[in-house]
Order: structure tokens, then sequence, then C-alpha cells
């Protein structure tokens, strides 16, 4: 072999995979619900309210994965260090970004700024909703619909989510506030991921579709 063949043997890139099924699958799937329920569907309507709880579905599995999944789908591979983060983006700056075994450390920031909003997003959303199930909620508002309000009366629901004014406007602040806030990082994260793709000469998007990377 040649000196030539040799180097250029050397210089082939490795094809890793550090992106099992479950990561990718809930990622997308939780990228979907915040675009739904942030752009398209209805507040408080059954759509609204049945993508919420697949949302708490999809992410209460990332989260038990985060403890029993490979060793780079782990909270261990990659812990928030806000001053790595700081690093990370300084080198990207500088076109000069490391390479990382799962998310760099500013990445790992926002999947946990992102699951802390997405946390909050549950919380109130149950809130607003009494903790209901998306059935119960249709089935309300189809009596309703008839002209059957015995049904909300029964269930104590004559007012409840703002029986005390100021509460129930508050959750529902917060809910939206956050709602704004977790589509200002969705759009920071795609900046950042096709920053870091140009930096490294590789779609790091891709590597979330298929699983592989170089």
């Amino acid at each position: 072999m040649t000196d030539q063949n040799m180097t250029g043997a050397r210089a082939a890139p490795d094809t890793v995979r550090p992106w099992d099924p479950v990561v990718r699958i809930t990622h997308w799937s939780i990228a979907a619900a915040v675009i739904a329920n942030g752009l398209i569907t209805k507040p408080g309507g059954a759509l609204h309210v049945w993508i919420g709880w697949a949302a708490m579905a999809v992410l209460a599995t990332r989260l038990l994965w985060g403890l029993i999944g490979p060793r780079e789908a782990r909270f261990s591979a990659f812990p928030p260090d806000p001053r790595a983060a700081l690093s990370h983006l300084s080198d990207l700056a500088r076109g000069r970004p490391r390479e990382h075994g799962s998310h760099n450390p500013a990445g790992a920031m926002m999947a946990y700024a992102l699951w802390a909003c997405l946390v909050v997003m549950i919380a109130t959303g149950l809130v607003m909703t009494g903790g209901k199930s998306p059935v119960t909620i249709t089935e309300e508002k189809a009596a309703v619909a008839q002209g059957d309000w015995s049904k909300l009366v029964e269930e104590g629901d004559g007012g409840s989510d703002h029986e005390d004014g100021g509460l129930g406007d508050t959750v529902e602040e917060v809910h939206e506030v956050v709602a704004n806030l977790m589509l200002l990082l969705a759009l920071l994260h795609v900046a950042g991921v096709v920053a870091e793709s140009r930096a490294l000469g590789r779609n790091l998007a891709r590597g979330m579709v298929t699983g592989q990377r170089r």
C-alpha cells in the first residue's frame, strides 16, 4: 500500500451510533408536541390537551431512559455545567468546537432547560384542566354543546378553575409565558445546531434522524 493510500485510510472517518431509537423518538416527539401546541392547536381544546398528555408520557420515558438507557443517553454523560457551556460557545464562536460523545455542554444545558419548561407546561396545564383526561374534557364539551350543563355542575366545574381569580390567572399566565419561552429556546437550539454543523463539517440533525454520525 502506498503512503498516499495509507494516509487516506487513516483519514477515513469512523461512523458511530450515539443516539439510540428511544432518544431519537422522544426528541422528535417532544419537538412535534411543542410546535403543535405552541403554533397550531387551539389552547384548551381537546387536541391540545391530548398532545399535552402525550408529551407528558414521552417526557417521562426520556427521563427514565436518562437513568437506565445506554451510556450516551444517561444524564451522567451530559451533566448541566454552565461554565462548560459558555466555554463551548466560545470555542464555537471561534469555529473550533470540540467533539463530544453525547450532547455537548451547550446542548446539554438546552436539553435541561427545555425539559424544565416542559415540566412547568405540563404541571400548569394539569392545574388548568383540573387534572381531567382528554376524554372527560371532550365529553363535557359535547354535553355543553347539547345544552346539558349538569355534568359540569356535578363535577364541581362551575368556575372551579377561576374561583380564585388571582391564582387561576397566574397559572394561565405562567403557562403562556413558558410556552413562548419554549418556542424561543427551540429557535436558539436550531440555530446552535446549524452553527455547530457548519463548524464541524457534518449535519448534526441527520445524526438525530439516523442515529449515526461521523
